[in-house]
């Protein structure tokens, strides 16, 4: 009898390889992966069985009775937020701080990553209701993509006008810091308009680390409820199967280190600060970083009440991948 198909969607992360490659099996499965531009919503998609969610939105769904996605404590998107406030080349703000009553836009107001970033403000005393907030693609032209959700907006956050992006307000003066996941190609220039609010986010982020102990979860993988029923099996066996994957490219990066100039360096400092995994999977080593998002996502509005953080992953099966 021929194994059961699972068709995901999620995007072409480098730690997914092993897995899409078909170097790593699920035991009892066959696993297709569709490699996407975009998150997908998992739930418009007949033909998916699962895939890359939000992290908000897949809380805001527990927290709402919404179980019609199971999510797996795999967070194949994670990362530092630090390095996402971005600002003009001329501007004199060069801390979190400075932030106070600015005019901010952002890509989106529920993101996740927004959601953290935000948190940064919070944390260094910013009133987040001060705040002169703007949403909107981040350069001319985006499409596709749910910037407000399903919740009304505060009243001191407002939705750009069409044809406006988040770089042109930028650089026009309108706004006085961006918030994005993403990076405009320009920075990536010599000629860029732009850098980063933080002079060096990577102290930043490190101290960050040594506060808290986690890398903020942005994505995670998630599977539709009815095909888990169909196949309890499936979660803990594709949690296990993610995390091969995961171990198996972190190998093959130590190994063939010359992928960029420095990332032998990168491997080999990460290492020495975050331990043998700076991404791990499964409830239990997740449980502080799950628990703070909880309480990020009532503190700042976006939803509007405390969510008990046992609700977003409630298998006890998952609560740590197994020793490979």
């Amino acid at each position: 009898m021929s194994s059961p198909v699972i068709r995901l969607g999620l995007r072409d992360w480098d730690h997914l390889v092993p897995l899409v490659s078909g170097l790593v099996e699920i035991p009892g499965f066959t696993v297709r992966i569709e490699a996407r531009d975009v998150t997908p919503d998992v739930l418009a998609e007949p033909v998916l069985d699962g895939g890359e969610t939000s992290f908000s939105r897949y809380v805001q769904a527990r927290a709402a009775g919404d179980d019609r996605l199971v999510g797996l404590p795999a967070f194949v998107m994670r990362g530092f937020r630090h390095r996402c406030v971005l600002v003009r080349e001329d501007s004199p703000l060069r801390s979190i701080g400075q932030l106070a009553g600015a005019r901010i836009g952002l890509t989106g107001w529920p993101d996740s990553g927004n959601t953290w970033t935000r948190a940064l403000l919070r944390g260094a005393g910013v009133d987040l209701a001060a705040i002169r907030w703007r949403i909107g693609p981040l350069t001319a032209g985006e499409t596709g993509k749910d910037r407000v959700g399903d919740r009304p907006l505060p009243a001191h956050v407002s939705v750009m006008a069409e044809g406006e992006s988040l770089v042109d307000e930028l650089a026009a003066g309108r706004l006085d810091a961006l918030l994005s996941p993403f990076m405009p190609q320009e920075l990536f220039t010599r000629t860029s308009r732009f850098r980063h609010l933080l002079d060096d986010h990577r102290a930043e982020e490190r101290a960050y680390w040594e506060a808290t102990g986690f890398v903020p979860g942005i994505h995670l993988v998630t599977l539709k409820r009815e095909v888990v029923e169909a196949h309890p099996a499936l979660p803990a066996a594709l949690l296990t199967g993610l995390e091969e994957s995961k171990r198996r490219w972190l190998d093959r990066r130590r190994l063939l280190a010359d992928t960029t100039p420095w990332l032998l360096h990168e491997l080999t400092e990460s290492a020495r600060l975050f331990g043998d995994d700076w991404m791990p999977y499964g409830t239990k080593c997740n449980a502080e970083m799950t628990r703070a998002f909880c309480e990020e996502l009532y503190a700042q509005g976006v939803w509007p009440e405390p969510i008990d953080p046992d609700v977003v992953f409630p298998d006890p099966a998952l609560a740590a991948v197994p020793a490979l």
